[in-house]
């Protein structure tokens, strides 16, 4: 074998040998017990970065050593192939979305296979192939006649200029992205999928400490997350009632106002209502307010989603209409909030800012009533004599012409806002109920009246799935004058995508691409028609694409009897950001198809793994526009206190920036630590580093740096450090190549009589590979490698004779390191392998059963017991392992430590602690 550790040579020797003998392909095969391990599938941006090289290099190994243990191990890929960023790249340059697509897939598909990934590569799917997007069209007709999808008008956010539909996030400070046109929020018609109706299914399988819950293999913050998000309310629905009238004389949702809240407990502490922008009393007290049509058309550029709600200002304005509390019969100001979103519940808001953190902010910026009405005692009162009573002197704001028994002392607020578990006050029939009594017996009362009941309400709202854009999973629809929307023939699916379209900014392509229309006629009524150009959302193609895997190339079913073989997936790796939309997605669909008769089970993923992130260091500098130039680490140095921390930073190399050329030693800005990015210049190719150290160096560092679960921070110092480790393994097999090749040869089907230091070299590595196996079962891939370095050191320190015994204890420990390195490093160790003749007495690395430790290789010939005289540490002795407790006596009075000590003294007792110590009373 060659002396130096060539990667490039190695690696391109090892996956020679793969393709040559199309290693990765699998079958199901019920002789053996299958294990489907499964990454998520990527964007083909163009590049891998080093999150997924560490991804699935994760995947990989738990493949890789299953697949040793006996295991059937599948281990897919596909490409995420639809969205947007292919439409942005392609209005910037002009291409096809599709050409800018395969290509991508085409290179990073040349980056996975330089990284060694057992991928079966036979299963490939990409959701831009109508092979594949036929079947989203395909169950969503079924979803149709189901009545699970469905079609209504939505609100979106709409550039005026690009005439077109944008996502949240790219609206910039209520701007579109692109044009900087102020976005409008525009109701058009849209397609939804009714996953409210398994939220209770959705919730029970994922729920902690839930006796129906399948999800334990899950982490529970995912599980907590996806329990949030589904948010399971219950509490009451109820009506305001008033009479205020439309244009037409009629009144306004037959004179009731709804509202839900969970707190049902404080509606004797309502003080004001909210509506949201579209609700019908604000388009009424609107009509004849210019101010306030204004204000409604300011909401409709905020955010859309909770999230976006949650961050921005809270703005309100008075609607000048009054509603009646439904108990009291007091009547509450109605004001529009532009925090309340229509398409949430029946788009209004009780507002108790006494116990509502979001409330009391709202009161306090318009200087509206707060009454409290729960707590654990009576309210702190202020009065005039005090010198409280002044709103100014207690930042709670008088409540016009209250009284002064209803200014309360600020102090106090924090204090009622956190009692959850008092009793209600200042709440008449309701004083002294705790809140589950008082949230009974309002429900009783409201029901008495007619206006409400409890109801159990969900925070999940159904799927919008319609997506105004170009690239993606055309809905399968005709659109005729006389029959309006009419599902196309199953006969006639996929309908095929265009893909010679280029968007230009001017709206969806497909609205005047004549050949997508050409000759569609109604399906009822033969008529000329037209084909809906609205397109999937992308979340549908990445919610079953793991089903698809299982039997890729059936023309003729969505799944087909792969998928009884494989599913439920056995362990799915992703990053933590997937964990609400993809996974909840993701399990609906399953959900569905189960229902449909298409799978036989009802959840998707056993076991899930959150890989944690890949960070590096980030540098910047403003710009003489006030922009921000970002730098490569490479190019700069850090700048130090006299303590060794980093100050600041500077270029060690010139660099390019909007401002110019910039020289050395220019100050930049040190930003810390972030997540590896292409637009902050702190990536690093896994390309570079597969040509500068190799594929394996990569994925050793990945995996010994963090635990998987764990954020790992870049450390160029680190990477050589483990290309330096794959060189000591090499040159170490080079060094004994003689006497490992002499072992090899050795019979074991004799008991081999090994040696003192053999016997020791033995029982360190199978105690080591205890402990790696260990390891292995829990995916601590990081505590794996660190095995292996031990495995080699004690290697490197054993001192051993040129016989066949010692060489078959070599050739036996050396094996047990290679197996155990192969998953994360499957390239030098399978050349080693082959090299030094292992493949030849043993068969392919890739196939060799897996190491399993040798019990009687752990058992000692001697033990090592401390040695304590009156108490205090005085040495060690060796005794046999078989050694009685006589046998010890005797050996501890024996040693020179005692015969010293003791000076002829005869010993007054001796105790034995088995295993540990020996301690001689004199």
């Amino acid at each position: 074998m060659q002396d130096k550790y060539t990667h490039l040579d190695v690696e391109a020797a090892a996956q020679a040998r793969w393709t040559a003998r199309d290693a990765y392909r699998v079958t199901e095969d019920i002789s053996k017990k299958k294990f489907y391990a499964c990454s998520m599938l990527p964007y083909p941006s163009g590049k891998l970065h080093m999150g997924h090289v560490r991804n699935y290099t994760i995947n990989d190994m738990l493949t890789r050593q299953l697949r040793m243990r006996g295991y059937n191990v599948l281990m897919p890929m596909g490409w995420d192939a639809f969205g947007l960023p292919a439409e942005n790249a392609a209005l910037k340059n002009k291409v096809p979305p599709a050409k800018w697509t395969y290509e991508n897939i085409a290179y990073m598909k040349k980056q996975m296979q330089a990284m060694g990934l057992a991928i079966d590569w036979s299963r490939e799917v990409a959701t831009c192939d109508p092979t594949y997007y036929k079947w989203n069209q395909w169950l969503f007709l079924k979803m149709l006649e189901k009545g699970i999808a469905y079609r209504k008008t939505q609100i979106v956010n709409w550039d005026p200029v690009d005439q077109t539909v944008l996502a949240n996030e790219q609206v910039i400070d209520g701007k579109g992205w692109r044009t900087g046109a102020p976005v409008e929020k525009r109701e058009i018609p849209g397609y939804y999928l009714n996953i409210t109706s398994y939220a209770q299914e959705l919730l029970d399988h994922v729920q902690i400490g839930n006796e129906k819950a399948t999800l334990d293999g899950w982490p529970d913050k995912v599980r907590l997350m996806q329990e949030n998000w589904i948010g399971k309310s219950e509490g009451v629905r109820f009506a305001f009632t008033h009479d205020i009238k439309d244009a037409a004389g009629q009144l306004i949702g037959d004179g009731k106002m709804y509202v839900f809240t969970t707190r049902a407990d404080t509606i004797m502490g309502v003080t004001f209502c909210a509506v949201a922008a579209e609700h019908p009393l604000a388009l009424h007290a609107a009509a004849n307010n210019p101010a306030l049509a204004a204000f409604l058309e300011e909401c409709k550029t905020g955010g859309t989603t909770e999230a976006e709600l949650a961050t921005q200002e809270k703005k309100g304005m008075p609607t000048g209409l009054f509603v009646t509390h439904p108990l009291t019969g007091a009547k509450v100001e109605v004001w529009v909030g532009n925090y309340v979103l229509m398409s949430y519940g029946d788009g209004a808001v009780m507002g108790v800012p006494a116990h509502d953190e979001r409330d009391f902010a709202f009161a306090l910026k318009y200087a509206l009533p707060i009454k409290q009405v729960v707590g654990a005692r009576a309210p702190a009162l202020s009065s005039p004599a005090s010198g409280a009573s002044d709103a100014s002197s207690t930042s709670l704001p008088n409540a016009g012409n209250a009284k002064a028994s209803e200014v309360f002392d600020a102090t106090a607020w924090s204090e009622w806002y956190a009692t959850k578990d008092g009793v209600c006050v200042n709440s008449g029939e309701l004083d002294g109920l705790n809140q589950k009594a008082a949230v009974t017996r309002v429900a009783e009362l409201l029901a008495a009246k007619g206006l409400g009941e409890k109801k159990t309400t969900w925070r999940l709202r159904d799927w919008g799935v319609s997506r105004q854009r170009y690239w993606g999973t055309p809905i399968p629809i005709i659109h005729c004058d006389e029959h309006g929307a009419v599902p196309v023939p199953e006969k006639d699916l996929p309908v095929v995508l265009p893909q010679d379209c280029i968007p230009d900014g001017s709206g969806n392509p497909l609205h005047k691409h004549e050949g997508f229309h050409a000759g569609v006629t109604c399906p009822v009524c033969g008529k000329p028609a037209r084909r809906e150009t609205d397109t999937m959302d992308t979340f549908v193609d990445s919610s079953w694409y793991f089903m698809r895997y299982c039997d890729p190339t059936n023309p003729d079913k969505m799944v087909a009897e792969g998928a009884d073989y494989w599913m439920p997936m056995d362990q799915y790796i992703g990053g933590i950001e997937h964990a609400i939309l993809h996974l909840l997605y993701a399990r609906f669909w399953t959900k569905v198809m189960r229902d449909l008769g298409l799978v036989k089970v009802d959840e998707p993923f056993s076991k899930l793994l959150t890989q944690g992130m890949v960070l590096n260091h980030i540098y910047s500098r403003r710009t003489a526009k006030g922009g921000k130039d970002y730098f490569w680490p490479h190019d700069v140095e850090h700048v130090l206190d006299d303590t060794g921390k980093v100050v600041g930073a500077k270029l060690k190399n010139e660099a390019e920036s909007s401002d110019g050329r910039l020289p050395v030693g220019t100050a930049i800005d040190y930003e810390g630590v972030g997540t590896m990015s292409k637009s902050k210049n702190n990536g690093v190719d896994p390309q570079d580093l597969i040509e500068k150290y190799g594929a394996d160096t990569a994925r050793l560092y990945t995996m010994f740096t963090a635990p998987p679960e764990a954020t790992l921070e870049w450390n160029d110092a680190a990477v050589e450090g483990s290309y330096r480790f794959l060189r000591r393994v090499w040159n170490f097999a080079a060094k004994n190549e003689a006497l490992l090749k002499k072992g090899i040869a050795v019979d074991r089907s004799q008991d081999v009589a090994f040696g003192k230091a053999a016997k020791a070299l033995r029982l360190d590595i199978h105690t080591v590979l205890k402990q790696a196996n260990y390891d292995y079962e829990r995916m601590q891939y990081n505590t794996v490698v660190s095995a292996v370095m031990k495995m080699l050191n004690t290697l490197e320190d054993v001192q051993l004779a040129d016989s066949a015994e010692d060489a078959a204890a070599l050739a036996e420990c050396f094996s047990i390191l290679l197996r155990v390195l192969y998953p994360a490093c499957p390239h030098i160790t399978d050349q080693l392998w082959n090299e030094l003749g292992y493949a030849a007495c043993c068969g392919d690395l890739l196939d060799v059963a897996w190491a399993g430790v040798d019990e009687s290789a752990l058992q000692r010939d001697e033990i090592e017991l401390m040695l304590q005289i009156n108490g205090k540490l005085r040495g060690s002795i060796l005794v046999p392992a078989s050694a009685d407790k006589s046998q010890i006596e005797a050996a501890a009075l024996a040693s020179e430590a005692f015969v010293k000590q003791a000076e002829g003294a005869a010993p007054k007792k001796v105790i034995v602690v088995p295993g540990r110590l020996v301690n001689v009373v004199l």
